[in-house]
């Protein structure tokens, strides 16, 4: 197994099994479901400190776990009661958010989650509609989340957590701005 080495924050507790996280029944079992028998090391350190309300910044290299990560935390910190957006998902590409939409989905199959993909390219209306039929979780493009919001289609007021998946080459690729823009609508 390759060694790898990792810079940690030193009130950050490392955390060896999802069954010591904190994490329901359900999500645990979506969890197993996966394919993921123990945390990856960007998973040991990342989750807990999510699921508290901090602020993460993970670096890892593709392939560790970065994904589930993120998707695990938003998934614990989901209130199904409630029809509103909680979290939002920030991806570069259309192909990412889709995955991420898949990963998030597979993982939650045992909850009441809804998870909707809004990306450029893709039926405006279509995403009007699930906006508007409520959406737990929403994945997408800087470009159409700034739209969504702007319109009034994407509502903000309930949500707890922001991801910005690939945030370097985000700020790199010309969405600096939109991001600060959706940054500024967030309560």
């Amino acid at each position: 197994m390759e060694q790898t080495d990792f810079e940690t924050h030193g009130d950050v507790q490392i955390v060896h099994s999802f069954n010591e996280m904190g994490l329901s029944e359900d999500l645990l079992r979506g969890i197993v479901g996966y394919g993921f028998e123990k945390p990856s090391a960007i998973q040991q350190r990342a989750i807990v400190p999510v699921l508290r309300g901090r602020d993460v910044i993970a670096q890892a290299q593709s392939g560790t776990g970065k994904t589930a990560t993120f998707s695990i935390a938003a998934l614990q910190c989901v209130n199904v009661s409630s029809r509103e957006t909680q979290v939002l998902i920030l991806s570069p590409t259309r192909e990412l958010a889709l995955q991420i939409q898949k990963v998030i989905v597979t993982l939650g199959q045992h909850l009441s989650v809804k998870c909707h993909a809004s990306i450029g390219g893709s039926s405006l209306n279509e995403d009007i509609r699930r906006l508007e039929a409520g959406c737990h979780i929403v994945v997408g493009t800087p470009g159409r989340m700034t739209d969504m919001i702007k319109k009034k289609n994407l509502h903000v007021k309930s949500i707890k957590m922001l991801v910005l998946d690939e945030a370097d080459e985000m700020l790199n690729a010309g969405f600096r701005e939109q991001i600060y823009e959706i940054y500024r609508y967030l309560p």
